[in-house]
Protein backbone atom coordinates (compact mmCIF):
# COMPACT_ATOMS: atom_id res chain seq x y z
CA UNK A 1 0.00 0.00 0.00
CA UNK A 2 2.79 2.46 1.07
CA UNK A 3 4.52 1.79 -2.27
CA UNK A 4 1.45 2.28 -4.34
CA UNK A 5 0.65 5.29 -2.39
CA UNK A 6 4.29 6.48 -3.77
CA UNK A 7 3.40 5.80 -7.37
CA UNK A 8 0.16 7.66 -6.79
CA UNK A 9 1.77 10.82 -5.55
CA UNK A 10 4.57 10.67 -8.31
CA UNK A 11 2.22 10.32 -10.92
CA UNK A 12 -0.17 12.80 -9.83
CA UNK A 13 2.80 15.12 -9.69
CA UNK A 14 3.78 14.30 -12.60
CA UNK A 15 0.37 15.11 -14.49
CA UNK A 16 0.16 18.28 -12.58
CA UNK A 17 3.71 19.60 -14.19
CA UNK A 18 2.62 18.60 -17.67
CA UNK A 19 -0.39 20.86 -17.29
CA UNK A 20 1.08 23.88 -15.63
CA UNK A 21 1.51 26.52 -18.38
CA UNK A 22 1.33 30.10 -18.61
CA UNK A 23 -1.92 30.94 -17.25
CA UNK A 24 -4.42 34.31 -17.37
CA UNK A 25 -5.47 35.06 -13.42
CA UNK A 26 -6.36 38.31 -11.41
CA UNK A 27 -3.82 41.01 -11.23
CA UNK A 28 -4.33 41.68 -7.36
CA UNK A 29 -3.69 37.49 -6.65
CA UNK A 30 -0.03 38.45 -8.38
CA UNK A 31 0.63 41.32 -6.02
CA UNK A 32 -0.13 43.82 -9.06
CA UNK A 33 -2.80 46.55 -8.88
CA UNK A 34 -5.77 46.46 -11.88
CA UNK A 35 -5.59 50.11 -11.57
CA UNK A 36 -2.65 50.73 -12.53
CA UNK A 37 -2.31 49.02 -15.49
CA UNK A 38 -5.49 50.41 -16.67
CA UNK A 39 -2.94 53.24 -16.95
CA UNK A 40 -1.16 51.39 -18.91
CA UNK A 41 -3.59 50.35 -21.20
CA UNK A 42 -4.39 54.54 -21.32
CA UNK A 43 -0.80 55.14 -22.36
CA UNK A 44 -0.30 52.51 -24.78
CA UNK A 45 -3.91 53.75 -26.37
CA UNK A 46 -2.88 57.44 -26.40
CA UNK A 47 0.73 56.70 -28.16
CA UNK A 48 -1.13 55.32 -30.63
CA UNK A 49 -3.90 57.59 -31.20
CA UNK A 50 -1.28 60.56 -30.89
CA UNK A 51 0.37 58.35 -33.66
CA UNK A 52 3.51 57.79 -31.79
CA UNK A 53 3.17 53.89 -32.93
CA UNK A 54 0.90 52.15 -35.42
CA UNK A 55 0.19 49.31 -32.68
CA UNK A 56 1.68 47.24 -29.96
CA UNK A 57 1.21 44.29 -27.76
CA UNK A 58 2.16 44.35 -24.44
CA UNK A 59 2.27 41.36 -22.15
CA UNK A 60 2.86 41.21 -18.42
CA UNK A 61 3.60 38.03 -15.89
CA UNK A 62 4.78 37.52 -12.50
CA UNK A 63 5.35 34.54 -10.89
CA UNK A 64 4.50 32.41 -14.09
CA UNK A 65 1.21 33.65 -14.56
CA UNK A 66 -0.19 36.50 -17.04
CA UNK A 67 -1.61 39.56 -15.59
CA UNK A 68 -1.74 41.83 -18.72
CA UNK A 69 -1.62 40.75 -22.29
CA UNK A 70 -3.09 43.07 -24.61
CA UNK A 71 -2.97 44.58 -27.76
CA UNK A 72 -3.34 48.00 -29.57
CA UNK A 73 -3.53 49.79 -32.85
CA UNK A 74 -2.97 48.59 -36.26
CA UNK A 75 -1.02 45.14 -37.41
CA UNK A 76 -0.34 46.91 -41.00
CA UNK A 77 -0.84 50.26 -43.10
CA UNK A 78 -4.29 49.25 -44.60
CA UNK A 79 -5.47 49.30 -40.68
CA UNK A 80 -6.01 45.71 -39.89
CA UNK A 81 -6.77 45.33 -36.23
CA UNK A 82 -3.79 44.01 -34.43
CA UNK A 83 -4.67 40.76 -31.99
CA UNK A 84 -2.61 40.01 -29.01
CA UNK A 85 -1.63 36.80 -30.96
CA UNK A 86 0.40 38.91 -33.72
CA UNK A 87 3.91 37.60 -35.10
CA UNK A 88 6.37 39.95 -34.84
CA UNK A 89 10.11 40.44 -36.09
CA UNK A 90 12.14 39.78 -32.93
CA UNK A 91 15.74 40.66 -34.57
CA UNK A 92 17.87 41.11 -31.95
CA UNK A 93 16.05 39.52 -29.24
CA UNK A 94 16.68 36.44 -31.26
CA UNK A 95 20.72 36.56 -30.08
CA UNK A 96 19.64 35.33 -26.42
CA UNK A 97 17.94 32.74 -28.18
CA UNK A 98 21.45 31.79 -30.25
CA UNK A 99 22.86 32.21 -27.12
CA UNK A 100 21.19 29.53 -24.98
CA UNK A 101 21.96 27.54 -27.73
CA UNK A 102 25.24 28.09 -27.26
CA UNK A 103 25.43 27.28 -23.64
CA UNK A 104 23.40 24.44 -24.01
CA UNK A 105 26.15 22.90 -26.08
CA UNK A 106 28.58 23.87 -23.43
CA UNK A 107 26.83 22.18 -20.60
CA UNK A 108 27.85 18.83 -22.78
CA UNK A 109 30.98 19.13 -22.98
CA UNK A 110 31.50 20.15 -26.64
CA UNK A 111 33.92 23.26 -25.93
CA UNK A 112 35.15 25.79 -23.35
CA UNK A 113 34.25 29.40 -23.86
CA UNK A 114 37.83 30.96 -23.82
CA UNK A 115 38.65 28.47 -26.65
CA UNK A 116 39.34 30.44 -30.02
CA UNK A 117 36.49 30.22 -32.78
CA UNK A 118 39.14 28.88 -35.27
CA UNK A 119 39.30 25.68 -33.43
CA UNK A 120 35.44 25.62 -34.68
CA UNK A 121 35.70 27.58 -38.28
CA UNK A 122 39.64 27.43 -39.44
CA UNK A 123 38.82 30.74 -41.35
CA UNK A 124 39.03 33.09 -38.26
CA UNK A 125 42.25 31.71 -37.66
CA UNK A 126 44.98 35.07 -37.30
CA UNK A 127 42.39 37.66 -37.17
CA UNK A 128 43.26 41.01 -38.15
CA UNK A 129 42.85 44.83 -37.76
CA UNK A 130 41.98 47.79 -40.00
CA UNK A 131 44.64 49.83 -40.65
CA UNK A 132 44.03 51.50 -43.81
CA UNK A 133 40.79 52.56 -46.03
CA UNK A 134 40.34 53.87 -49.24
CA UNK A 135 37.43 55.68 -49.38
CA UNK A 136 37.28 55.63 -53.74
CA UNK A 137 37.18 51.94 -53.67
CA UNK A 138 36.69 50.60 -50.10
CA UNK A 139 39.61 48.72 -50.32
CA UNK A 140 41.66 48.24 -47.04
CA UNK A 141 44.80 47.07 -45.67
CA UNK A 142 45.43 45.19 -42.40
CA UNK A 143 47.46 44.27 -39.34
CA UNK A 144 47.89 41.09 -37.01
CA UNK A 145 45.64 41.86 -34.01
CA UNK A 146 47.68 39.30 -31.84
CA UNK A 147 44.96 37.66 -30.43
CA UNK A 148 42.47 35.10 -31.33
CA UNK A 149 38.62 35.92 -31.31
CA UNK A 150 37.30 33.60 -28.72
CA UNK A 151 33.53 31.52 -28.13
CA UNK A 152 32.87 34.30 -24.87
CA UNK A 153 33.98 37.05 -27.19
CA UNK A 154 31.02 36.21 -29.65
CA UNK A 155 28.66 35.62 -26.98
CA UNK A 156 29.74 39.21 -25.10
CA UNK A 157 30.34 41.22 -28.34
CA UNK A 158 34.06 41.89 -27.93
CA UNK A 159 35.45 40.09 -30.51
CA UNK A 160 36.01 43.07 -32.82
CA UNK A 161 33.80 42.13 -34.94
CA UNK A 162 31.67 44.82 -36.86
CA UNK A 163 27.34 44.29 -37.91
CA UNK A 164 27.76 45.54 -41.21
CA UNK A 165 25.25 47.84 -42.94
CA UNK A 166 24.11 49.20 -38.90
CA UNK A 167 27.75 49.24 -37.97
CA UNK A 168 28.11 52.59 -36.45
CA UNK A 169 31.52 53.44 -38.48
CA UNK A 170 30.83 54.23 -41.69
CA UNK A 171 34.22 52.30 -43.24
CA UNK A 172 32.94 49.12 -41.85
CA UNK A 173 29.55 49.41 -43.38
CA UNK A 174 31.23 50.19 -46.89
CA UNK A 175 33.53 46.86 -46.30
CA UNK A 176 31.14 44.75 -45.29
CA UNK A 177 28.82 45.74 -48.58
CA UNK A 178 31.70 45.20 -50.68
CA UNK A 179 32.61 41.39 -49.09
CA UNK A 180 28.76 40.17 -49.28
CA UNK A 181 28.55 39.58 -45.47
CA UNK A 182 24.82 39.12 -45.06
CA UNK A 183 23.77 41.67 -42.08
CA UNK A 184 20.15 40.63 -40.57
CA UNK A 185 18.47 38.53 -42.91
CA UNK A 186 18.07 38.23 -47.01
CA UNK A 187 15.45 36.47 -48.91
CA UNK A 188 18.50 34.93 -51.53
CA UNK A 189 19.60 31.55 -51.47
CA UNK A 190 22.83 31.77 -48.90
CA UNK A 191 23.62 29.81 -45.77
CA UNK A 192 24.69 31.37 -42.83
CA UNK A 193 28.11 29.14 -43.46
CA UNK A 194 28.74 31.02 -46.76
CA UNK A 195 28.34 34.38 -44.88
CA UNK A 196 30.13 33.62 -41.93
CA UNK A 197 33.53 32.34 -44.36
CA UNK A 198 33.04 35.93 -45.68
CA UNK A 199 32.99 37.98 -42.52
CA UNK A 200 35.96 35.54 -41.39
CA UNK A 201 38.15 37.49 -43.66
CA UNK A 202 37.47 40.62 -42.83
CA UNK A 203 39.31 42.75 -40.43
CA UNK A 204 37.94 43.58 -36.74
CA UNK A 205 37.01 47.23 -35.07
CA UNK A 206 39.53 46.76 -32.61
CA UNK A 207 41.71 43.69 -30.56
CA UNK A 208 39.60 40.72 -29.39
CA UNK A 209 38.59 41.66 -25.41
CA UNK A 210 39.41 45.11 -25.48
CA UNK A 211 36.18 46.75 -26.11
CA UNK A 212 32.64 46.39 -26.59
CA UNK A 213 31.36 46.24 -30.25
CA UNK A 214 27.76 45.25 -30.89
CA UNK A 215 28.70 42.39 -33.70
CA UNK A 216 27.52 39.60 -35.89
CA UNK A 217 29.01 37.40 -33.27
CA UNK A 218 25.72 35.78 -32.48
CA UNK A 219 25.28 35.17 -35.95
CA UNK A 220 28.66 33.88 -35.99
CA UNK A 221 27.61 31.14 -33.23
CA UNK A 222 24.47 29.97 -35.10
CA UNK A 223 27.16 28.59 -37.98
CA UNK A 224 29.24 27.05 -35.05
CA UNK A 225 26.23 25.65 -33.32
CA UNK A 226 26.02 23.83 -36.70
CA UNK A 227 29.54 22.79 -36.53
CA UNK A 228 29.51 21.09 -33.26
CA UNK A 229 25.89 19.77 -32.86
CA UNK A 230 25.92 18.44 -36.92
CA UNK A 231 22.59 19.85 -36.56
CA UNK A 232 21.28 22.97 -39.13
CA UNK A 233 20.75 25.25 -36.85
CA UNK A 234 17.01 26.01 -37.09
CA UNK A 235 16.20 22.40 -36.24
CA UNK A 236 18.59 22.52 -33.60
CA UNK A 237 16.46 25.66 -31.89
CA UNK A 238 13.29 23.67 -32.46
CA UNK A 239 14.38 20.81 -31.12
CA UNK A 240 16.13 21.72 -28.04
CA UNK A 241 14.39 25.37 -27.52
CA UNK A 242 11.24 25.72 -29.23
CA UNK A 243 9.01 22.51 -28.85
CA UNK A 244 9.90 21.94 -25.47
CA UNK A 245 8.93 25.35 -24.31
CA UNK A 246 6.06 25.54 -26.50
CA UNK A 247 7.26 27.87 -28.67
CA UNK A 248 4.72 27.14 -31.48
CA UNK A 249 4.98 30.51 -33.38
CA UNK A 250 8.82 31.26 -33.62
CA UNK A 251 10.07 30.33 -36.62
CA UNK A 252 12.91 31.88 -38.91
CA UNK A 253 10.76 31.33 -41.52
CA UNK A 254 6.78 31.65 -41.30
CA UNK A 255 4.35 28.30 -42.12
CA UNK A 256 2.00 29.91 -45.14
CA UNK A 257 -0.92 29.28 -42.45
CA UNK A 258 0.36 31.82 -40.16
CA UNK A 259 1.94 34.18 -42.64
CA UNK A 260 -1.07 36.25 -42.60
CA UNK A 261 -0.51 36.94 -38.52
CA UNK A 262 2.60 38.76 -39.43
CA UNK A 263 2.84 42.53 -38.40
CA UNK A 264 4.23 44.55 -41.20
CA UNK A 265 6.71 47.08 -40.84
CA UNK A 266 5.40 50.63 -40.95
CA UNK A 267 6.99 54.16 -41.02
CA UNK A 268 5.36 57.68 -40.35
CA UNK A 269 5.40 59.53 -43.60
CA UNK A 270 3.56 62.69 -43.74
CA UNK A 271 1.81 61.95 -40.55
CA UNK A 272 0.41 58.78 -41.73
CA UNK A 273 1.66 55.23 -41.52
CA UNK A 274 2.97 53.45 -44.22
CA UNK A 275 3.95 49.82 -44.90
CA UNK A 276 7.82 50.44 -45.05
CA UNK A 277 9.43 49.13 -48.42
CA UNK A 278 12.24 47.57 -49.26
CA UNK A 279 15.97 48.86 -48.35
CA UNK A 280 18.69 46.39 -47.75
CA UNK A 281 16.94 43.83 -46.62
CA UNK A 282 13.30 42.93 -47.74
CA UNK A 283 10.74 43.58 -45.12
CA UNK A 284 8.65 40.53 -46.08
CA UNK A 285 11.30 38.30 -45.12
CA UNK A 286 9.78 35.60 -42.90
CA UNK A 287 7.00 34.92 -45.60
CA UNK A 288 9.57 34.33 -48.28
CA UNK A 289 12.63 33.70 -50.40
CA UNK A 290 14.86 31.09 -50.54
CA UNK A 291 14.53 29.92 -46.81
CA UNK A 292 17.67 28.99 -46.80
CA UNK A 293 19.93 31.65 -44.45
CA UNK A 294 19.33 31.29 -40.46
CA UNK A 295 20.69 34.17 -38.50
CA UNK A 296 21.68 33.91 -35.44
CA UNK A 297 21.86 37.71 -34.64
CA UNK A 298 18.34 39.15 -35.99
CA UNK A 299 16.74 36.10 -38.07
CA UNK A 300 13.62 35.01 -35.96
CA UNK A 301 10.15 36.34 -35.43
CA UNK A 302 8.14 35.28 -32.47
CA UNK A 303 4.67 36.54 -30.69
CA UNK A 304 4.77 38.12 -27.17
CA UNK A 305 3.52 34.54 -25.54
CA UNK A 306 6.03 32.65 -27.12
CA UNK A 307 9.26 35.11 -25.59
CA UNK A 308 7.47 34.96 -22.35
CA UNK A 309 7.91 31.26 -21.99
CA UNK A 310 11.54 31.79 -22.70
CA UNK A 311 12.40 34.65 -20.50
CA UNK A 312 10.00 32.77 -17.94
CA UNK A 313 12.16 29.57 -18.24
CA UNK A 314 15.33 31.63 -16.86
CA UNK A 315 13.15 32.99 -14.45
CA UNK A 316 12.82 29.61 -13.46
CA UNK A 317 16.48 28.53 -13.43
CA UNK A 318 16.76 26.57 -16.65
CA UNK A 319 13.58 25.05 -16.60
CA UNK A 320 9.27 25.50 -17.66
CA UNK A 321 6.50 23.46 -17.73
CA UNK A 322 8.77 20.52 -16.94
CA UNK A 323 11.84 20.54 -19.39
CA UNK A 324 14.62 21.35 -18.18
CA UNK A 325 16.35 23.40 -20.72
CA UNK A 326 19.46 24.60 -18.62
CA UNK A 327 21.16 23.49 -15.41
CA UNK A 328 20.53 26.60 -12.88
CA UNK A 329 24.56 26.56 -12.31
CA UNK A 330 24.50 27.49 -16.19
CA UNK A 331 22.13 29.99 -15.59
CA UNK A 332 24.24 31.92 -12.94
CA UNK A 333 26.77 31.27 -15.44
CA UNK A 334 24.86 32.82 -18.17
CA UNK A 335 23.86 35.86 -15.65
CA UNK A 336 27.30 36.66 -14.29
CA UNK A 337 28.84 40.33 -15.29
CA UNK A 338 31.30 39.37 -18.35
CA UNK A 339 31.98 43.13 -19.40
CA UNK A 340 31.22 46.38 -16.93
CA UNK A 341 33.71 49.15 -18.17
CA UNK A 342 33.09 48.13 -21.82
CA UNK A 343 29.54 48.24 -21.91
CA UNK A 344 26.42 50.87 -20.77
CA UNK A 345 27.89 52.76 -18.41
CA UNK A 346 27.97 52.61 -14.86
CA UNK A 347 24.48 51.04 -14.30
CA UNK A 348 25.08 48.35 -16.73
CA UNK A 349 26.69 45.20 -17.11
CA UNK A 350 26.72 42.69 -19.67
CA UNK A 351 26.61 38.83 -19.07
CA UNK A 352 26.65 36.25 -21.63
CA UNK A 353 23.27 36.76 -23.17
CA UNK A 354 21.76 39.33 -21.69
CA UNK A 355 22.53 43.64 -20.76
CA UNK A 356 21.74 43.61 -16.96
CA UNK A 357 21.34 46.24 -14.46
CA UNK A 358 22.87 46.58 -11.25
CA UNK A 359 22.33 48.59 -7.66
CA UNK A 360 22.99 52.12 -9.52
CA UNK A 361 20.05 51.55 -12.20
CA UNK A 362 18.04 50.65 -8.97
CA UNK A 363 18.72 53.75 -7.10
CA UNK A 364 17.79 56.03 -10.57
CA UNK A 365 14.69 54.30 -10.61
CA UNK A 366 12.33 52.96 -12.87
CA UNK A 367 14.20 49.74 -14.36
CA UNK A 368 13.23 46.82 -12.13
CA UNK A 369 15.58 45.71 -9.34
CA UNK A 370 19.63 44.74 -9.58
CA UNK A 371 19.93 41.76 -12.16
CA UNK A 372 17.14 42.41 -14.09
CA UNK A 373 17.98 41.47 -18.08
CA UNK A 374 16.72 42.94 -20.78
CA UNK A 375 17.16 43.45 -24.59
CA UNK A 376 15.29 44.87 -27.69
CA UNK A 377 14.87 44.18 -31.26
CA UNK A 378 15.63 46.55 -34.96
CA UNK A 379 11.89 46.72 -35.40
CA UNK A 380 11.08 48.17 -32.01
CA UNK A 381 10.20 45.12 -29.43
CA UNK A 382 11.54 45.38 -26.31
CA UNK A 383 11.66 42.95 -22.96
CA UNK A 384 12.73 43.03 -19.44
CA UNK A 385 12.85 40.63 -16.41
CA UNK A 386 13.29 41.00 -12.61
CA UNK A 387 14.38 37.72 -10.99
CA UNK A 388 13.90 39.51 -7.48
CA UNK A 389 10.12 40.21 -8.26
CA UNK A 390 9.45 37.37 -10.73
CA UNK A 391 8.29 40.04 -12.81
CA UNK A 392 8.46 39.72 -17.08
CA UNK A 393 6.80 42.51 -19.35
CA UNK A 394 7.16 42.44 -23.21
CA UNK A 395 6.21 45.41 -25.50
CA UNK A 396 6.06 44.43 -29.11
CA UNK A 397 6.00 47.01 -32.23
CA UNK A 398 7.20 47.18 -35.47
CA UNK A 399 8.03 50.40 -36.44
CA UNK A 400 11.06 52.19 -38.93
CA UNK A 401 12.28 55.57 -39.03
CA UNK A 402 13.00 58.83 -36.83
CA UNK A 403 9.62 58.37 -34.61
CA UNK A 404 8.77 60.33 -30.96
CA UNK A 405 7.78 57.05 -29.26
CA UNK A 406 8.05 56.89 -26.04
CA UNK A 407 6.35 53.71 -24.98
CA UNK A 408 9.76 51.68 -23.94
CA UNK A 409 10.51 53.89 -20.83
CA UNK A 410 7.27 54.62 -19.93
CA UNK A 411 6.02 50.81 -19.84
CA UNK A 412 8.96 49.33 -18.29
CA UNK A 413 8.05 52.08 -15.43
CA UNK A 414 4.69 51.71 -14.90
CA UNK A 415 4.72 47.77 -14.77
CA UNK A 416 7.24 48.02 -12.01
CA UNK A 417 5.11 51.06 -10.66
CA UNK A 418 2.23 48.37 -10.78
CA UNK A 419 3.34 45.93 -8.55
CA UNK A 420 2.15 46.78 -4.79
CA UNK A 421 2.71 43.58 -2.80
CA UNK A 422 6.20 42.26 -3.16
CA UNK A 423 5.77 39.37 -1.83
CA UNK A 424 2.18 37.52 -3.27
CA UNK A 425 1.21 34.06 -2.56
CA UNK A 426 3.63 32.21 -5.74
CA UNK A 427 1.64 30.07 -8.24
CA UNK A 428 5.16 28.67 -9.75
CA UNK A 429 5.47 27.27 -13.47
CA UNK A 430 8.07 25.36 -11.69
CA UNK A 431 9.23 23.81 -8.71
Amino acid sequence: MKNLFYCCCFLFLQIGMAQNDFTETTPEVLGISSERLEKISAMLQESVTEKQIPGAVALIARNGKFAYWKSFGQANASGKGLERDAIFRIASQTKAITATAVMILWEEGKFQLDDPISKYIPEFSNPQLLESFDEEDSTFTTKPAGKEITIRHLLTHTSGLGYGMIDGDEQFRKIYSKAGVTDLFTTEKISIGESVEKLAKLPLHHVPGEKWTYSEGLDVLGYFIEVVSGKAFDEFLKERIFEPLGMNDTYFYLPQEKAGRLVAVQEKVQGKWKNFGLTFYDPDYPKKGAKSFFSGGAGLSSTANDYARFLQMYLNKGSFNGKHILSPTTVRTIMSEQVTDLFGGPENFYGLAFGMINQKAVTKGGQGSAGTFDWGGYFNTQYFADPETNTIGILMKQTQGDLNDETAWKFRQMVFSSIVELEPEQPKNER
